[in-house]
């Protein structure tokens, strides 16, 4: 049986508390940096460009601060640039965010792209393919929450398992 919850019953405050507190630690500039980044051109995004965009900062230091990004499950870094930062991903994906520029973003799931619109402050267009039926789904995204074409569409949550990271199955 599924069992179906609207997005208010599924909101974790605690979750929520975590967020606000990461704004204000070290690694959140590094952070903004590299959504900034794939946001502009996609990714992957080189931790070369990442020091370039961080001239004030200590290289070592912000190598260790994508490293607690990465250990912390906000980016997945691979050598020496970062594949994926919720919600973007360099890699194909089944979701994708068309900014309002027009360029396509990969999105790590359904959740994450529909987040992009409100932390762009621009509308997107939402495209995801349904696991049912397998077809398209589009849907247009402002910074105010989804269009009226969303207002019958569900979006399936699963739960991770320990020790799992977020974003392990692309196409």
């Amino acid at each position: 049986m599924i069992e179906i919850k609207t997005a208010d019953q599924l909101a974790d405050p605690g979750l929520e508390a975590r967020w606000a507190a990461r704004r204000n630690t070290p690694e959140a500039e590094v952070l903004r940096v590299v959504l900034r980044e794939f946001a502009e051109r996609a990714g992957p995004v080189s931790v070369a460009d990442i020091l370039t965009a961080l001239p004030s900062q200590a290289p070592i230091a912000v190598r260790d601060r994508l490293a607690r990004l990465d250990a912390d499950d906000l980016i997945q870094l691979d050598d020496d640039r970062v594949e994926v930062a919720y919600p973007f991903s360099a890699r194909p994906s089944g979701f994708v965010a068309r900014l309002a520029r027009g360029h396509d973003r990969f999105c790590c799931c359904a959740i994450d792209a529909l987040g992009i619109a409100p932390m762009l402050r621009e509308p997107v267009l939402v495209r995801a393919g349904c696991h049912q039926s397998g077809s398209v789904l589009e849907l247009s995204v402002t910074p105010e929450g989804p269009g009226f074409e969303a207002r019958d569409v569900m979006v399936w949550v699963g739960q991770r398992g320990e020790g799992d990271r977020r974003a392990t199955d692309f196409l």
